[in-house]
């Protein structure tokens, strides 16, 4: 849904933000940067696996998780675009990954999607940086590794950035500050409400 709205350039925060003023019958899901956490970018499988035990095959639910896992892409996709228009590469950018927990105010970093962009963006050349002030240490991880501490943000830091990716939109984050000196940002969050020229939805 988030891309299709994209494609017809529709900000799918606003539509969602405009829904939940519903009084009844609607509650609200947020798109981000792709599915993250212990269970639910996992546990559907275990269904797909034991519905074809019975012959059946869940098409919907692997369809969904095609879709899901194939977020991060897309939103590099959408960082990638957003730099070329300032005359940028993504080999040799410089990126700041705002937040790396799966979910806000946490610091559970398990199946993170921004774990994944990290490792695209640098496969792809960019210096990666990250902050969060819940995982102050990039840990030790079975199937990622990076040896990086979660820098500070400050203006000069910010503004030392190619672009900053707001993955996971921690409450500690002063986002004015970002907003004011971060020459680009790419809001996977829907966190910027209005239209800004610094800041790109993906």
């Amino acid at each position: 849904m988030k891309i299709i709205a994209d494609r017809m350039k529709i900000d799918i925060h606003e539509v969602i933000r405009a829904a939940a003023t519903k009084p009844f019958g609607f509650t609200p899901y947020y798109p981000g940067p792709g599915l993250g956490g212990h269970c639910i970018p996992i546990d559907p499988f275990y269904l797909t696996w034991k519905a074809r035990e019975y012959g059946l095959h869940t098409r919907f639910i692997e369809l969904a998780g095609e879709i899901n896992s194939d977020m991060p892409h897309w939103v590099v996709g959408k960082l990638t675009d957003a730099l070329n228009q300032r005359g940028k590469a993504v080999m040799g950018s410089r990126v700041l990954v705002l937040g790396i927990a799966y979910k806000k105010d946490v610091e559970d970093m398990r199946e993170s999607p921004s774990v994944e962009l990290m490792e695209i963006l640098r496969d792809k050349g960019a210096i990666v940086d990250y902050t969060d002030p819940h995982v102050p240490v990039f840990p030790r991880m079975r199937e990622h590794r990076f040896d990086l501490k979660s820098v500070e943000l400050t203006p000069q830091r910010i503004a030392s950035y190619d672009v900053v990716l707001l993955a996971t939109a921690h409450s500690a984050f002063d986002y004015d500050l970002v907003r004011q000196y971060a020459s680009l940002i790419v809001d996977t969050r829907g966190v910027y409400l209005s239209a800004l020229p610094n800041v790109v939805k993906a």
